[in-house]
């Protein structure tokens, strides 16, 4: 019971993340003839060429990246991307309809907000190990074997998609929103994603040391080091906790040092990066 909860979070949240960036797209980016990059923009300059709708034609061009999806990063990525690229085509179809017009007659503010809310839903994909298709999957590949952002690579590869705006609108103008669309996305695809994985390295100095190290091993989970230091002013030796954690368990574990030791000595540092068991793995 509790693998089928955690199954339907994820897709749950993918879905959420799915509703997210359409909002973005088809209520602000599309009626602003903003293209963002990725195969939505592609979907979009053939909607304005054509008229064809964008879900029908990003769902065609997704068919054939599935199975490469599928083959290199495996068949439960392949499940959540198809999950992802059927989902995503439903809402734009259904959402292009409603919104005829921006919501924002500010062009500029509706690249901000369309790019915000896509880069956004994008990121919080990406946090389940899903994706939205298209350019998404190069950028997770990649992603897979480099320590490289998705960010950065979605700015590479979409840089091509924005430039042809041009060929199409003839604006100088959209094609520089466009631009700043995908710098928009990209900083908030990073941002949601370095959320999930902030870190916080702790030193606690107390008389009390083996019961805070006891509670946070048998309550926390985490694995705790003993430092053996001596305090130069008082010459006398002291046991310093060392322990890792991510950011959002800092509370419980300051908590569990105020119940047993409320003059305890603590010092907590953000880490860019924690490689090993409990924590991030390292991507050569």
């Amino acid at each position: 019971m509790t693998k089928k909860i955690k199954i339907f979070q994820t897709y749950f949240i993918i879905a959420f993340g799915l509703f997210v960036n359409s909002i973005g797209w088809t209520a602000f980016l599309i009626p602003s003839k903003v293209i963002g990059g990725g195969l939505t923009g592609v979907g979009t300059l053939i909607y304005y060429l054509t008229g064809f709708p964008v879900g029908i034609s990003y769902l065609a061009m997704n068919f054939f990246l599935i199975v490469i999806a599928i083959k290199i990063l495996g068949k439960k990525f392949g499940v959540k991307t198809i999950f992802a690229i059927c989902l995503t085509s439903l809402y734009t179809t259904i959402f292009q309809q409603i919104f005829k017009t921006p919501l924002v007659n500010d062009s500029f503010m509706s690249t901000i907000i369309g790019a915000g809310l896509g880069g956004a839903g994008i990121g919080i994909v990406f946090t389940q190990g899903g994706s939205t298709g298209g350019t998404d999957i190069i950028a997770m590949i990649i992603n897979k074997y480099k320590d490289i952002s998705p960010g950065r690579v979605l700015l590479m590869v979409d840089a091509l998609v924005i430039g042809s705006s041009f060929l199409v609108f003839k604006s100088i103008e959209k094609t520089i929103y466009g631009f700043v669309a995908i710098a928009v996305s990209t900083y908030v695809v990073d941002i949601v994603l370095q959320g999930t994985k902030q870190s916080a390295q702790i030193f606690i100095i107390s008389e009390k040391y083996e019961k805070i190290a006891d509670r946070i091993t048998k309550e926390m989970h985490r694995g705790v080091t003993i430092i053996d230091g001596k305090g130069w002013y008082s010459h006398e030796s002291k046991n310093i906790i060392m322990v890792l954690v991510r950011k959002n368990e800092t509370q419980n574990l300051l908590r569990v040092v105020h119940e047993e030791d409320q003059r305890a000595f603590t010092s907590i540092s953000s880490v860019t990066g924690v490689y090993g068991k409990g924590f991030e793995s390292i991507k050569m």
